[in-house]
């Protein structure tokens, strides 16, 4: 089973926020709780665990803004 990595919102106000760096390369495979990318937002930045253990595809380039709720990635 396929879980979709979504931009959270870590904040009420929060509308978008920047994928500062992927910490894991397109297809590694990721642990639970592992730490694979960071995002900064208006007011923090922010490690981003992985929900659950499989491989990473990555669709969403660091380095870029994006909204809340776009798909990120995906951990199969």
């Amino acid at each position: 089973m396929a879980i979709e990595l979504t931009l959270p919102k870590l904040g009420f106000s929060m509308t978008e926020g920047t994928v500062a760096e992927w910490l894991v390369a397109d297809g590694d495979q990721v642990e639970e709780g592992q730490v694979i990318y960071t995002l900064e937002s208006d007011k923090s930045t922010q490690e981003i665990e992985s929900p659950m253990t499989g491989r990473i595809r990555i669709i969403a380039p660091a380095g870029e803004l994006y909204e809340v709720g776009v798909l990120l990635g995906v951990v199969e």
